[in-house]
């Protein structure tokens, strides 16, 4: 249960009869969509519209999962989409035609020895769900203990490995032609995708991802992970208790339980943003159908329960690092930082020359940035770096496939609750508020990189500006400063700030003498961040949201 590109690629030749007939319906009705999509995708009439819809949702269900796959990324991207569009895609989230119920009955007993009716108290005659790769049933374990049991879809393997042999090498054959330059990773790209596909299959991985996602947020009360029965679980079978929550699909849905989806959205990216940058292990398939909203607030955070961790991934510890030295390089307008960060993560060669890729990237990337933070747009990013990607020699890491798609994913899930919402805005005084309180080794030197030149001058422009954002994205302005003031403070005087508190000093006494000018731009910078009156409406602010009134 494995993917292996050449393998089954020779696996797939070899079997014409299964390969030709594939091949023909796949390019016949992908073709025939195209040609109605042409013809009719710009009439102004809504009937038109919800019936084109119809028709690509039939169209990607009937193709299959690999498919299904496409469609559901394609769910979370409004900016992508027509809006009339979304409501039918999102149906290939979880309500996707069920395979038989006598299979599914057939397989549990089979994976799990034992029929349906003596492992759970009650267990129902019809799915509650059916998604891409399986259907769930709500069922009842002794006593009052509701659980979801997943039963996986039949004759899988053979279904993903035909047709990913037949889109690695329709991709390959096509890339030339496409209106994107993926360098030499697409091929790479379609593995990546595979290879996720064969893990997220193997239920007896799922549920050690599961297990380990939740270790994670052991101590945050606005993350749930549905805990695993492992009794009742396998390969083919995974069982886990129930969630009763509500789909983050429509924000007045929400509103109408008394749910917050400011609050929501805060938490889904906070919590992908800890995945990625802090963690280093992500779920890399955050659509709607995957997170529920639940009842229950933490502070300005809405609780939210993740499922279905089949597609997880990792990141190394170096590029998790590069990757928060990219927002920060972002943010500043330091392309030339930004640059060697597309070097160090693999986008550029390490031999390419930078000099005309930092004016590219300045005008290209620097004007979305607008007046602020607040104004940056995942979305206008990616088009406009389209446009790099022709003139210049970048290329995606198929290492980051996953990470682009779970990044693209998070924001798709946010514009659809909120469409002015803007990721960075939350994104960077995350990672403001780390620097500033330098929790972890890494977080230190990073910061000592950003706040220093490379002569050892205190940058106090840098300084401003992560203290600055560090409210930006919370409910109250302001409202972050105390936390991030005490973390500071401890880490000045602590064991830990060593080389801190020996940049500062450096910084401050050059050539035998005090140079007052830094010590007073320092002492004003401090004054109007942590002055008195600001720290105690803050304090108030924190104790009571309504002083702020």
């Amino acid at each position: 249960m494995q993917y292996d590109s050449g393998r089954d690629f020779w696996w797939l030749l070899l079997r014409p009869w299964i390969a030709i007939p594939r091949l023909i319906q796949v390019l016949w009705t992908l073709s025939g969509l195209v040609i109605v999509l042409l013809l009719r995708g710009s009439s102004s009439d809504a009937d038109v519209q919800r019936g084109l819809a119809r028709r690509i949702l039939n169209t990607l269900t009937g193709l299959g999962p690999c498919f299904i796959k496409l469609g559901q990324a394609l769910s979370t991207r409004p900016d992508l989409v027509r809006r009339d569009w979304l409501e039918e895609l999102t149906r290939l989230q979880d309500d996707l035609p069920a395979f038989p119920h006598s299979i599914a009955l057939s397989r549990i007993e089979q994976e799990l020895g034992a029929p349906a009716d003596q492992l759970f108290e009650e267990f129902p005659s019809a799915p509650i769900a059916a998604a891409s790769l399986g259907q769930v049933y709500k069922a009842r374990l002794e006593g009052q203990s509701w659980v979801a049991v997943k039963v996986q879809r039949p004759n899988l393997t053979f279904i993903l490995r035909r047709d990913l042999v037949l889109i690695r090498a329709l991709g390959v054959l096509t890339a030339p032609f496409l209106p994107l330059n993926l360098g030499f990773g697409l091929g790479s790209i379609i593995d990546e995708f595979g290879r996720s596909l064969f893990e997220e299959i193997d239920y007896e991985q799922e549920a050690d991802n599961a297990e380990r996602f939740a270790t994670l947020f052991v101590d945050n009360p606005a993350v749930y992970v549905p805990r695993v029965e492992r009794m009742l679980s396998s390969t083919r079978v995974l069982t886990t208790t129930w969630i009763e929550g509500s789909k983050m699909r429509n924000s007045q849905e929400l509103i109408d339980q008394r749910l917050d989806p400011a609050a929501l959205i805060r938490t889904g990216v906070i919590c992908g943003l800890q995945q990625l940058l802090e963690f280093g292990y992500f779920h890399a398939d955050p659509h709607p159908g995957n997170l529920f909203a639940l009842q229950g607030r933490s502070g300005d955070m809405g609780h939210v329960g993740y499922v279905d961790f089949g597609m997880m991934d990792s990141i190394s510890d170096r590029d998790r690092l590069t990757l928060t030295g990219a927002v920060v390089h972002l943010i500043n307008r330091d392309f030339e930082g930004l640059a060697e960060d597309f070097q160090d993560l693999g986008f550029l060669s390490p031999t390419a020359d930078l000099s005309p890729i930092i004016p590219a990237l300045e005008e290209v990337l620097g004007g979305s940035l607008g007046e602020s933070v607040g104004s940056f747009n995942f979305k206008a990013i990616t088009d406009r770096f389209s446009e790099l990607m022709f003139d210049y020699p970048f290329r995606v890491p198929a290492r980051f496939a996953l990470i682009i798609r779970a990044v693209v994913s998070q924001e798709g899930l946010a514009l659809r609750l909120d469409p002015d919402f803007k990721i960075i805005s939350v994104a960077y005084p995350y990672v403001a508020r780390r620097l500033l309180a330098g929790d972890t080794s890494e977080m230190r030197e990073k910061l000592l990189d950003v706040i220093f030149d490379e002569s050892g001058r205190l940058r106090l422009e840098r300084l401003e500006s992560l203290l600055e954002v560090v409210g930006q994205g919370a409910p109250s302005p302001g409202a972050e400063l105390l936390p991030v003031a005490g973390a500071g403070l401890r880490l000045l005087f602590s064991r830990d700030g060593a080389d801190l508190r020996k940049r500062l000093l450096l910084t401050l006494i050059r050539d035998d003498r005090l140079h007052t000018e830094d010590v007073r731009a320092l002492a004003r910078l401090i004054g109007r961040t942590f002055g008195p009156g600001r720290i105690a409406g803050d304090f108030l602010q924190r104790l009571n949201p309504l002083v702020a009134a």
